[in-house]
């Protein structure tokens, strides 16, 4: 009796076999049904595998940002400690001298002309076409702005009109820097007296009332003397990009 059972459901399952195999209109259902479950599997599988990315991406993010968190936490406190000293001291001197710039952010419109990389259209509010503005990126000096047709239009770092004072090495060599439409800054009317190095840093002097004293512009990469000065050529940290924001400082002191 058992034989007989095992043998008819041999031949009944060898029977269905043979119809998917050779029917395409029996295999359809079965195909699809199938195709559905390896869906559903392969879904969750990439699910799973996704949750499991984001979770120990997230983790490695926390961590940098704990790590970085603990490193500006340094830095802030020594700021901090620096300005009470500074506070005192001009406390001491009855100073008037005020310490806190206004910086602002504005956004890129524009090129004021197609084919020149180094003017732009800015948005800004509360904007005064008799100033001279300095332009930042990422803290680094970009350029400055000036006012065309009452608007305000940044002249980036490279452009023949951006000018402003910086302090050249180690001497605060004073001089004048200057883009040239190309990728190097130009540093003139170096004194040739106050020595200067390729390798030097050179920052912004706060001399022009444009910029702090102390922003980052550059490095020197060569040297040359004419006319009873020094000019200095500059790698810049920041040349003819177009970021859709940047930092304007609209009163330094």
């Amino acid at each position: 009796m058992n034989k007989q059972r095992f043998t008819l459901t041999l031949f009944f399952v060898g029977c269905v076999s043979g119809a998917l195999y050779f029917s395409p209109f029996l295999q359809a259902p079965f195909l699809k049904l199938s195709q559905i479950v390896k869906l559903a599997y392969l879904n969750q599988i990439q699910s799973f595998d996704q949750f499991v990315a984001e979770h120990l991406n997230q983790k490695n993010t926390i961590l940098k940002l704990q790590r970085e968190n603990r490193y500006y936490e340094r830095k802030l406190l020594t700021m901090h400690q620096v300005a009470d000293e500074y506070g005192n001291l001009l406390r001491e001197q009855n100073s008037s001298i005020k310490t806190l710039p206004a910086v602002s952010l504005v956004r890129t419109i524009s090129y004021v002309r197609m084919g020149d990389p180094h003017k732009l259209w800015l948005e800004m509010d509360d904007f005064n076409p008799k100033m001279v503005y300095g332009l930042l990126y990422r803290g680094y000096t970009a350029g400055i702005v000036v006012s065309e047709h009452k608007r305000p239009m940044a002249l980036l770092n490279g452009d023949i009109k951006s000018t402003y004072a910086v302090s050249v090495g180690s001497s605060m060599a004073p001089g004048i820097v200057r883009g040239n439409n190309e990728r190097h800054l130009i540093v003139d009317f170096i004194p040739t007296w106050v020595p200067i190095a390729v390798g030097d840093e050179v920052v912004t002097s706060g001399l022009d009332q444009i910029f702090l004293a102390g922003l980052h512009v550059g490095k020197v990469i060569s040297i040359s003397k004419a006319s009873g000065y020094q000019s200095a050529v500059l790698e810049p940290y920041f040349y003819a990009k177009k970021p859709t924001y940047f930092h304007i400082i609209t009163k330094v002191r």
